[in-house]
């Protein structure tokens, strides 16, 4: 029990500020290209509760990875779908990224502000748990935004393709979506897709961030993840 609370303060925050907001920033940016679908829904708040899907919030403890309930984007309503598709998907791996990025900076800024502080003071007591769930707000948001750049609709890598392919090809992709969550579940456990190309991505956006406290990043992570 001890464990899950543990688990339960250094993911959340982070885990659901990662799926929220990248949930959010799809709606935004459809808002600013003519679809007010996710605002007149009242989905453009980053309350938590608004976006809460509860098995994606458990997978964050079980895999370290989860999802939100998607923000409701009608592309029909877009000023030019084809284009604006693209940039509505982009906005959520862009935003994971920068989170990541901010994230990182904020991680080594803290560290190196309180290489002084004794073990065991109260400063002390306050920065850990905020300098493990940076450490962890690094991982979750590139794992979040490196999946999702996966080129199989509905993935944001593959409405992004759809967007970017000349009508041909774009149609043919368009029709897999139905069946694109099959064949990302299949790709991610029955292939060594993971392993060869999500987590070596994965790895050097971690080393490119995080730099020398990358161990501390994956230490944390495989903490969590354990049972």
């Amino acid at each position: 029990m001890d464990q899950f609370f543990i688990k339960l303060s250094i993911m959340l925050v982070p885990g659901l500020m990662a799926i929220t907001c990248h949930e959010v920033s799809h709606g935004f940016i459809a808002d600013k290209f003519g679809d007010s679908t996710a605002r007149s829904l009242g989905r453009l708040t980053l309350n938590p509760l608004k976006h809460l899907d509860i098995l994606g919030t458990i997978m964050i403890f079980v895999i370290g990875i989860g999802w939100a309930k998607p923000v409701p984007v009608n592309f029909n309503n877009l000023r030019h779908p084809k284009r604006d598709m693209i940039w509505v998907a982009a906005a959520g791996p862009i935003t994971n990224f920068c989170l990541a990025t901010l994230s990182a900076f904020l991680m080594r800024g803290l560290i190196a502000a309180t290489q002084e502080v004794p073990a065991g003071s109260m400063i002390a007591a306050f920065v850990d748990p905020v300098t493990l769930m940076l450490a962890f707000s690094v991982y979750i948001n590139l794992l979040l935004g490196i999946f999702n750049l996966i080129p199989v609709p509905p993935l944001d890598g593959g409405r992004v393709a759809v967007g970017l392919l000349p009508y041909g090809p774009s149609n043919a992709l368009a029709r897999v979506e139905p069946f694109g969550m099959i064949i990302i579940i299949a790709l991610v456990f029955f292939t060594d897709a993971f392993s060869y190309v999500i987590s070596p991505a994965l790895s050097f956006g971690v080393h490119l961030l995080a730099g020398p406290y990358s161990n501390l990043v994956f230490g944390v992570t495989r903490l969590m993840m354990r049972g």
